[in-house]
């Protein structure tokens, strides 16, 4: 699992610091300033150490491109109907048994093809105590729910102190069975997985961490090592990984990553079909291309390391395998 060069000091949120680290590639910086203008940059140090060049597979998915100016016609601002389906701030409720609590709208780092980019940044609302009451009551007054899935923005980066008191509050909702962490901080900054993070994970109720996970070059020791202190709390780890061209689009990308998942005890979830939100078009694999590459799979990697191939439906209608 390799680390790459040694991290820079701080993470990059501007257009100078992507010139300034030699990150731009080919691309003019009034290109760059009219893509920053509209969607959030953060690249911190562990993955800017592992990027080689500004097209290779990390590089790709964070930093930032002209092509994000060009929105297709299917391409949509809220692709999954999250705002549709969002009964109260910080709600969505799409599913009977399932909801989504989106604790604030903030992420460590930016993808480039995030289906939640119009919504996410640096500023991105953080639910006040009276919003997260509000929260709680609506999951409460519905007993078919019966998991909670935490996501945003990124959930890790709050306080342990805070993600703990909200995790208290849903483990105290007598129908609630599970709940679900969505995260991208352990390949993004492991240093956020402190003791104290652990500490506040461990809690009664079952809780799941998925982490989003797009290349093998992103669980490095320090990702691993960050991921070992919550397995032992027993906090299971799922992996979500979004089919990028020219970042895992193909067979030997992703059966590197599925196999490296396995040997850090995370068990391959998702595969998603990029949901198409605006500027991502680069991005697109053709659904035909993803079903081929796994396929080939089949049979030459252990069946725990095949997730299921899933496509998240326009207007918030759910995913489907695929």
């Amino acid at each position: 699992m390799p680390d790459g060069h040694p991290p820079q000091k701080r993470t990059l949120r501007s257009v100078q610091d992507i010139i300034s680290a030699g990150l731009a590639g080919e691309i003019s910086s009034a290109a760059l300033e009219a893509v920053a203008t509209r969607y959030a940059i953060a690249i911190p140090p562990a993955l800017q150490s592992l990027i080689q060049t500004p097209g290779d597979p990390i590089g790709l998915q964070f930093i930032p491109d002209a092509a994000e100016l060009f929105t297709a016609p299917h391409e949509n601002a809220d692709p999954v109907a999250d705002e549709a389906l969002s009964p109260i701030p910080g709600i969505v409720h799409r599913y009977p048994d399932r909801a989504l609590l989106k604790p604030l709208l903030a992420c460590p780092v930016y993808c480039r093809f995030c289906f939640r980019r119009e919504q996410v940044g640096p500023d991105g609302g953080v639910l006040n105590d009276a919003q997260l009451a509000d929260a709680y009551a609506y999951i409460a007054a519905h007993p078919e729910i019966r998991e909670v899935i935490l996501t945003g923005g990124d959930p890790l980066i709050l306080s342990p102190r805070r993600l703990g008191a909200i995790l208290q509050n849903l483990g105290a909702i007598a129908h609630i069975e599970v709940l679900r962490i969505h995260t991208r901080v352990p390949v993004a900054d492991p240093s956020l997985i402190t003791d104290a993070l652990a500490e506040a994970l461990d809690i009664p109720t079952p809780l799941f961490l998925a982490a989003h996970i797009n290349h093998a070059r992103e669980l490095t020791s320090a990702a691993v090592q960050g991921l070992e202190k919550l397995q032992r709390r027993r906090i299971p780890i799922l992996g979500q990984t979004v089919l990028l061209a020219g970042v895992n689009d193909d067979a030997q990308t992703l059966g590197e990553l599925f196999r490296a998942m396995l040997r850090a005890r995370i068990k391959p979830y998702y595969l998603h079909q990029l949901d198409a939100a605006p500027g991502t078009s680069r991005f697109h694999v053709p659904p035909e291309r993803g079903r081929a590459i796994l396929a080939s799979l089949r049979g030459h990697i252990s069946g725990t390391a095949l997730p299921t191939y899933i496509f998240d439906r326009p207007g918030g209608l759910g995913k489907i395998p695929l």
